[in-house]
């Protein structure tokens, strides 16, 4: 294995965590998964965003940062490798969403001086996943606040996280999630394996499934 660091990223319902789960349990991996449950703005975000959108980002960027910091500074010596189900730069990508602008100015100045502080994921596996299949895995995963995402918030998200990953030089695998079934069929979860065993250079580099 090339990376000790793998960061699996995506839209809303792309299957980051299952992916995670799956590598961790393949590489005998740390496991670093979001605990987004814990956020006590995330369900009034969804019935009220104007209201709620700041103090939810605020609440995200100090946990995420204390995650991260914890986990990437204690040492394993029975486990060398860590995936994690999220980029601690998905704090400023959803807040440019969800923030006007003068509070993502704000937000932004308080990413700048938490982010150089946070180690950076050796590579990142992006899953590019259709808005149509993202709605099915929402509302499979049942989640009440979830079920009235509106389809343009899906396409806002999807269309900042590429954006990002086209400008910066970044060593991606861009996984087209279409028909991903990661849990279910081998070869999709295989065909990252692989993938994994490759050293890349840093940008853009597309994985088929199978």
């Amino acid at each position: 294995m090339n990376y000790n660091f793998i960061t699996v990223e995506g839209n809303i319902g792309a299957g980051k965590t299952t992916l995670s789960n799956l590598l961790s349990i393949h590489f005998n991996a740390k496991l670093i998964l979001e605990e987004f449950a814990e956020n006590p703005f995330l369900s009034k975000f969804y019935e009220s965003p104007q209201q709620y959108a700041f103090p939810l980002e605020l609440f995200f960027m100090a946990e995420r940062y204390k995650q991260l910091k914890d986990m990437l500074h204690t040492k394993d010596m029975f486990q060398q490798i860590t995936v994690s189900d999220y980029l601690f730069t998905k704090c400023l990508l959803f807040a440019k969403v969800n923030l006007p602008n003068e509070e993502f100015r704000l937000y932004q100045k308080l990413f700048d001086i938490i982010n150089p502080q946070i180690v950076q994921p050796d590579i990142l596996i992006y899953l590019h996943t259709p808005v149509n299949k993202l709605q099915e895995n929402i509302k499979k995963r049942n989640r009440k606040y979830e079920q009235s995402i509106p389809n343009d918030y899906l396409f806002n998200l999807q269309e900042t996280y590429t954006q990002y990953i086209k400008q910066h030089n970044i060593k991606t695998l861009f996984v087209d999630a279409a028909h991903a079934d990661f849990l279910n069929n081998p070869e999709h979860l295989q065909t990252i394996i692989t993938a994994l065993d490759k050293d890349y250079d840093n940008g853009q580099h597309y994985i088929i499934l199978p």
